[in-house]
């Protein structure tokens, strides 16, 4: 990997936390209902994903609490910026001992990342709100694995492609 200056890996961190809100900015506005509150698409998860194997795991960290933050406190509120670091910090250790330590395939970790991100926010819930919303566990494993799947799948396809083109 070519070493960076600080001001270019500065420059690319901003630019990848501005496309992860705008992604998550894009999916808020996609009118797919679930049926089951909390389920989407995981498109920030995506940058994310990227950010893991291009750049790193520190920087795959910053964009994706800072993205939580921000886009908690832009569009959201105090309890969603608390569900989506509890999602986002649970599965970002766990993508991060897939990558590193199994040496999976970003389909994998993403899939896996899907499923402990909904499982950390509805652990989360669980203890704040409702025991019996451990109900959804299932239809939460079952689309965390299918949205991140999908997220894993395109961010594969995007990271062939970037180093196609070095």
């Amino acid at each position: 990997m070519k070493r960076r200056s600080a001001g270019q890996t500065c420059a690319m961190l901003g630019m990848l936390l501005a496309l992860a809100l705008l992604c998550g900015y894009i999916e808020s506005l996609i009118p797919i209902s679930f049926g089951v509150p909390g389920i989407k698409l995981g498109l920030p998860n995506l940058v994310v994903v990227i950010t893991l194997y291009l750049l790193g795991p520190k920087e795959a960290l910053v964009v994706s609490v800072a993205r939580i933050l921000l886009s908690g406190f832009l569009y959201g509120t105090m309890f969603g910026v608390v569900y989506g670091l509890a999602g986002g910090i649970f599965s970002f250790f766990i993508m991060l001992l897939l990558k590193q330590g199994a040496q999976c395939s970003p389909v994998t970790v993403s899939a896996a990342g899907g499923i402990t991100h909904n499982l950390g926010q509805l652990l989360v819930a669980v203890l704040v709100e409702n025991r019996n919303l451990l109900y959804y566990l299932p239809v939460l494993f079952f689309a965390g694995f299918l949205t991140g799947l999908l997220i894993g799948i395109v961010s594969r396809e995007v990271l062939l492609r970037l180093r196609l083109s070095k």
